[in-house]
């Protein structure tokens, strides 16, 4: 799984970080989101998948 995050697109709602606090963070100066690892692991597959679903601005691309 690849996780590709369009920070263009990012409205900073944050809720990417409340689905998946272990593969998205916020930045402190404007709360844009950033990815902490673009290859997470299995397991939190269904967090990523609910992150990219939950984004009010359709930034978060799930491959593979």
């Amino acid at each position: 799984m690849k996780v590709i995050l369009d920070q263009d697109r990012c409205v900073a709602s944050g809720q990417c970080v409340m689905a998946a606090e272990d593969v998205f963070d916020q930045r402190d100066e404007d709360g844009i989101a950033v990815v902490l690892t673009d290859s997470p692991s299995a397991e939190l597959a269904d967090d990523v998948h609910h992150a990219a679903a939950v984004c009010p601005a359709l930034a978060i691309t799930v491959e593979g």
